[in-house]
């Protein structure tokens, strides 16, 4: 277990309530407050140096605003918009992306019963494997992670959607027909903005490449970070980047979100009814280094949890991706080599992914 200096004001826990939290975040908090404990399972306690610190403040993202972009007249400037952000923030925020409000309430509902379930029925879906196409559990790499995060997760691949809903949760009971309303029309907005980013990018025409996403790796994670007892020890997520071309992030009202930013962690200021999108690896890859994958982590508090939904898309599993070549000439060489999923879920497997360990790997010396 992990041991924490004097004067830190927290206790030990047993081993039996050690090794549930490793199961069950949620669970965990249950027993302890059965038990009148109301202090950090020392499996969540980070080490001095990964603690997130004191508040840096807000940063407004960018805003791309898709009712703009689909306006001949002023689509250049959203454009523009759109390749400053994935340039210089590797985030921006979507207004007017047409998912209906509905779909995104009932969303973070179903979300939130879920994770309400009894323990039981929440760990038929547990498993170690970082490739279960379902899997309940708790951190980021629960087998791997030396501390876990204040977090718990509910993985639903979500491409063929015809094929997989079935193996979704069937409880609660609406959860399959809620959960697939959402990932149409989440995937349809990631179509929108990945034909703007190639073509933002000065490689408009790339239809090949789009009728590959259309059909491409799509993955659905619910969040829960419950309230916790010393927010100051703990994160929900660590420093990483993301897998993928972009993930498309829903959140509550409740803040929670950090990006990196000129060196400094700062909280995004979230604008009521967007989208928070980041660009992943891939993009970074694919864009030659033009687009980045910045760095984010997840703060939690000690008031209320919260529940957010990230939705990963990229190319087919199966599918090689690298720099494309519209990208690359004598005076810009490749600066990535090619890579798969295969790849990636060799590296998160066999170490985790913490900051951007995966793309430093996958660059070519300069």
């Amino acid at each position: 277990m992990f041991g924490m200096e004097s004067g830190d004001g927290v206790g030990n826990l047993d081993s039996k309530s050690q090794d549930e939290s490793s199961c069950s975040l949620i669970e965990s908090l249950r027993l302890n407050r059965d038990r009148g404990i109301n202090m950090m399972p020392d499996k969540y306690i980070l080490p001095v140096s990964d603690r997130p610190g004191e508040d840096l403040g807000m940063v407004k993202l960018p805003v791309v605003d898709v009712a703009r972009l689909r306006d001949p007249r002023q689509r250049a400037s959203v454009l523009e918009t759109l390749d400053v952000a994935c340039r210089e923030y590797g985030f921006f925020q979507v207004v007017n992306h047409g998912v209906e409000r509905e779909v995104i309430n009932r969303l973070l509902d179903v979300a939130r019963r879920f994770f309400e379930l009894p323990l039981e029925r929440r760990a038929r879906y547990m498993s170690p494997d970082v490739r279960a196409p379902v899997r309940y559990g708790t951190s980021f790499n629960q087998a791997k992670d030396a501390v876990l995060f204040w977090r718990d997760f509910l993985k639903l691949s979500s491409q063929p959607l015809h094929a997989v809903v079935a193996s979704w949760p069937d409880e609660p009971a609406d959860l399959r027909e809620v959960a697939a309303r959402y990932a149409v029309a989440n995937h349809e907005l990631f179509m929108e903005l990945m034909e703007a980013a190639l073509e933002a990018l000065g490689i408009p025409r790339r239809r090949s490449l789009l009728a590959e996403l259309a059909v491409g790796y799509s993955q659905l994670m619910l969040n829960c970070y419950p309230a916790c007892p010393q927010p100051e020890l703990a994160l929900g997520l660590p420093p990483h980047s993301d897998y993928g071309l972009f993930t498309i992030l829903l959140q509550g009202h409740v803040e929670g979100l950090q990006v990196m930013h000129h060196g400094r962690w700062l909280t995004v200021d979230p604008v009521p009814g967007s989208f928070t999108v980041n660009v992943g690896d891939h993009l970074e890859i694919y864009s030659n280094g033009r687009y980045k994958s910045m760095l984010h982590r997840v703060r939690v508090n000690s008031m209320q949890p919260r529940i957010s939904v990230a939705s990963f898309h990229s190319v087919p599993v199966e599918r090689v991706i690298g720099p494309a070549a519209e990208l690359v000439d004598e005076g810009n060489p490749p600066r990535y080599m090619d890579t798969d999923y295969a790849t990636f879920l060799a590296y998160l497997a066999s170490t985790g992914v913490k900051h951007k360990s995966f793309l430093q790997s996958r660059k070519l010396a300069s």
